[in-house]
């Protein structure tokens, strides 16, 4: 038996602790992943670290290494994907523990390999707990800002463009899920190069080579090849969105496993819903082969929206030469959170991992361990 199967597992507890959750199944797949991603010495120093961002020093001191060792060794896995790491202008960078997804697995769209990617399909399945998501997405679907019609009230955080317009720091990525199943032959011909990054999140990107930064109107040309290429805009679940993700029914994760379910709509976060004019519709089909939920068919040579499958991304609407189709608001829109860091929280309660006695005591361990820590830099 392998002797450091134990660290492997500690670590997968460790991350399934976190909000987004690392859970366990029959196969032994997740150790798998882990084995591929982390060395043993990784997954013993990734144990000493928190959701709160914390310096070298203070990792140091509770995983009892030296400064210098630490500081190299936790550059090194922010590098590779396996934690986040802040640097700052002023003073020494922070790092802090990541979640499985979304997180290191999306930080691994330069590092695939196919024994990776296969491993990664098959505990999909397990990861994406689907009823989790309903109630705590880490995405929501917003539409193609021309697919929106007066009288539709539409929120500053549910316009594309105005989200993109508002940063200041915007990098673009190549989409891992296209990437993964492009390289297991699985995937499509649409476009790679269109995941958005803003703020910090663009940042670390940039610092460790998994994209490139781009300006304003660069964005939103990336914004006008998703629409023509038919991709549905899924930013962060959080009304500061720190992400634009550009997905396809064929690869992305999320809505390739929630495409299997007969109610999508009730599923993704979304505020709208496609409603079609059949008095208007010329039966050119074009509505249908866009739409990546199944939820639009000819019927009798008319458009048919069925609207429990339906999320509101706006495709079909777009392309429609007749106007027939256009996008409505639910009766009653999905709560999105202020922040990414409401809805991790929103998220970890939802799976009962994550408290506010258990932030508590974690903010209080931190601030302890920096406290001993610089007594024992000073001694």
């Amino acid at each position: 038996m392998d002797t450091d199967i134990d660290i492997y597992r500690q670590l997968a507890l460790h991350l399934d602790r976190l909000p987004g959750g690392f859970p366990a199944t029959d196969s032994g797949v997740e150790l798998r992943i882990l084995r591929r991603l982390f060395s043993p010495q990784d997954a013993e120093l990734a144990l000493h670290l928190t959701l709160l961002p914390e310096e070298a020093r203070v990792i140091a001191y509770r995983a009892g290494l030296t400064i210098q060792d630490a500081k190299q060794h936790l550059e090194d896995m922010a590098s590779r994907g396996l934690i986040y790491s802040l640097h700052h202008r002023e003073r020494p960078p922070e790092y802090m523990a990541m979640q499985y997804v979304i997180g290191i697995w999306e930080f691994q769209v330069n590092r695939l390999d196919e024994s990776l990617v296969r491993d990664m399909d098959e505990y999909i399945h397990t990861l994406l707990d689907v009823d989790l998501w309903r109630r705590a997405p880490q995405l929501r679907t917003i539409p193609i800002a021309e697919s929106i019609a007066y009288p539709n009230e539409v929120l500053a955080y549910e316009q594309a463009r105005e989200i993109v317009r508002k940063q200041e720091k915007i990098l673009v990525a190549d989409c891992i899920c296209r990437k993964e199943q492009n390289l297991v032959g699985e995937g499509c011909d649409k476009p790679l190069e269109t995941c958005l990054i803003f703020g910090g999140g663009a940042q670390y990107y940039e610092r460790y080579g998994m994209g490139r930064s781009i300006s304003v109107d660069e964005a939103l040309a990336v914004l006008d090849t998703a629409n023509r290429a038919g991709l549905v805009l899924q930013p962060t679940n959080a009304q500061e969105a720190g992400n634009i993700c550009c997905c396809c029914g064929d690869c992305c994760g999320v809505l390739r496993t929630i495409k299997h379910y007969p109610r999508p709509a009730d599923l993704i976060s979304t505020p709208f819903f496609a409603h079609v004019d059949t008095d208007l519709c010329a039966s050119c089909g074009v509505c249908e082969t866009r739409c990546q939920m199944e939820a639009i068919s000819l019927e009798d040579g008319v458009c048919m929206v069925k609207t429990e499958r339906c999320i509101g991304c706006g495709l079909c609407v777009t392309t429609c030469v007749t106007h027939a189709l256009n996008l409505e608001r639910k009766a009653e829109s999905p709560t999105v959170p202020r922040t990414y860091v409401d809805a991790t929280l929103h998220l970890g309660r939802e799976r009962g991992v994550l408290k506010m006695k258990d932030l508590a005591a974690m903010m209080v361990k931190s601030k302890a361990d920096r406290l001993l820590a610089a007594r024992e830099h000073q001694g």
